[in-house]
């Protein structure tokens, strides 16, 4: 019956010995902060995950040479999120695209708000909106047609922020529907 215990034992003193010796280097390409803050065994696996992994180079797709940028339902999401994070490059471009109208009217400014948007993922489900703030001289349509909208991208300053819109040149209902939740 003393034979359990002491294998245990050893058992346990073994494993705990091996794990007291100088860790092995190994060469890695992860950045300074995954290596400080991965331990060893994990730092070892990652670094020969990565050995297998194909490297591409990033491609930068940077907006249109033309003077029209038109959104497209399949990429709906995509598209507009480049053109929030590189506003520099589209500001002062033309750009078309279809979707809902909405608008919002907040009671605390007094200040009413028009957009044209699409729905897609959000925080808690399909609650996203992907699309522009829209400022337009003629008649708006009602709210939820289908419109085309078509406008020069524009910053503007509000409160200290700075917001971007289309200032449109065309607002067109249009009698077809298209994908008013969108993925991409």
């Amino acid at each position: 019956m003393k034979k359990i215990p002491v294998l245990t034992l050893a058992l346990a003193l073994a494993l705990l010995s091996a794990c007291g010796g100088a860790p092995a280097k190994a060469e890695t390409t992860a950045s300074p902060i995954e290596a400080t803050t991965m331990p060893t065994e994990a730092a070892a696996l990652a670094t020969e995950a990565a050995t297998e992994v194909t490297v591409h180079p990033r491609v930068d797709i940077g907006a249109p040479a033309g003077d029209v940028v038109e959104i497209r339902e399949k990429m709906f999401i995509a598209q507009t999120n480049d053109i929030y994070l590189n506003a520099e490059d589209y500001l002062g471009k033309t750009i078309r695209y279809e979707g809902i109208f909405d608008v919002d009217f907040w009671a605390e400014m007094g200040t009413t708000y028009y957009y044209v948007i699409r729905y897609g993922p959000g925080c808690c489900g399909d609650d996203g909106d992907a699309g522009f703030e829209v400022r337009w001289e003629g008649a708006y349509p009602e709210q939820n047609d289908w419109v085309e909208a078509v406008g020069v991208l524009e910053a503007y300053e509000e409160d200290g922020y700075q917001y971007l819109r289309l200032a449109l040149s065309s607002l067109t209902v249009l009698p077809t529907r298209g994908a008013e939740f969108v993925s991409q």
